[in-house]
């Protein structure tokens, strides 16, 4: 009984041994199915991109952006005084507004477009979109109506950036000077489009007549905007605003596409 106790011994020393390391696999494997199960928490999501909030939330009545002496001086005897609203989709970001008249034989029509853009995590911050449609405003009034001699320089204290372009047109034998101003303040873009001509014995207007007057009328929407454009800030995820507006979200009629459809028509002395 003695002699058989050590080998009983020997033999359930062994036989733990197998046990032991099947159990120290056993408890590898099942960390491993926790880690697969549980990633680790440390990596975050990235953000989502922000953009800045657009300066204006809304645009001011196109129609009264002007003073009255304003629209007497560039447009004697305008038809409508009060301005002649034109079509659009969505006045809150996209309005127009026109006077036209005729004084004697001299002919004068007067457009002001305004366009807003909001601030938007997918397409910029409003500035930058503003900026980028009024380059491309800029660049269509030097070809619009099959415009000739175009001349385009930037211009100074109107809003943040200004560009005018001077062109040259003929319509039914008649000479018209045109003159555009596009003007951008924050993430609104103004585009004022004067243009003249003399019909039978007036002379054709003095494109740098017309030029200085539509840099003023330029100012006077600018400052307009300023004061009845301001608003609470858009949320920066906000999509809507016109993007074409022009070239950029979709909300209402461009700017140059609500040009007078009959300020190139020949008008007879009342």
């Amino acid at each position: 009984m003695h002699r058989s106790a050590p080998r009983l011994a020997r033999i359930l020393a062994c036989a733990t041994v197998p046990v032991v390391l099947v159990a120290g696999c056993s408890s590898g494997s099942d960390d491993d199915k926790k880690n697969a199960d549980n990633p680790s928490r440390s990596a975050s999501p990235s953000p989502s991109p922000t953009v800045a909030a657009a300066k204006f939330s809304k645009l001011p009545d196109v129609c009264t952006s002007l003073s009255g002496k304003t629209v007497g001086e560039l447009v004697p005897k305008a038809e409508q005084k009060k301005g002649k609203a034109l079509p659009s989709a969505d006045t809150n970001t996209a309005a127009s507004c026109l006077w036209s008249g005729l004084d004697g034989f001299k002919y004068r029509s007067l457009t002001v477009s305004l366009k807003l853009f909001h601030s938007d995590s997918g397409m910029g911050s409003g500035d930058k979109r503003a900026q980028a449609f009024a380059g491309q405003q800029a660049s269509k009034a030097a070809t619009a109506d099959g415009a000739k001699d175009a001349k385009t320089e930037q211009a100074g204290g109107i809003g943040d950036a200004a560009t005018t372009v001077s062109t040259k047109t003929k319509k039914d034998g008649d000479d018209f000077r045109n003159q555009t101003v596009v003007a951008r303040t924050a993430n609104v873009v103004v585009v004022i489009e004067y243009d003249g001509a003399g019909y039978e014995t007036a002379k054709t207007p003095d494109a740098a007549d017309l030029l200085k007057d539509a840099k003023d009328a330029a100012k006077e929407v600018v400052e307009s905007v300023g004061k009845g454009g301001k608003g609470a800030s858009s949320d920066s995820s906000n999509s809507s605003g016109s993007g074409g507006s022009g070239g950029s979200g979709g909300s209402g009629s461009k700017p140059d596409d609500n040009a007078s459809a009959d300020s190139g028509k020949k008008k007879t002395s009342a």
